[in-house]
């Protein structure tokens, strides 16, 4: 579940970044090309957390 939250807060973050870069009049092209590298950080944030949470898993004495 927090995984979801955190797309759907991610995701409202570059809404909200790309509306106010429109509002600022630049050009559509930056504010894709913003948006690409955003979603871009994102997924490799997500999945660092991801590969944390599960190595701290599968560290805990006796589970295997």
């Amino acid at each position: 579940m927090s995984s979801a939250l955190y797309a759907a807060a991610y995701l409202l973050l570059i809404a909200g970044v790309s509306y106010m870069a429109y509002l600022s009049h630049i050009p559509e092209s930056y504010i894709v090309a913003i948006a690409i590298i955003m979603v871009a950080i994102g997924v490799v944030s997500g999945m660092e957390s991801a590969r944390l949470r599960n190595s701290e898993y599968r560290r805990r004495p006796g589970l295997y």
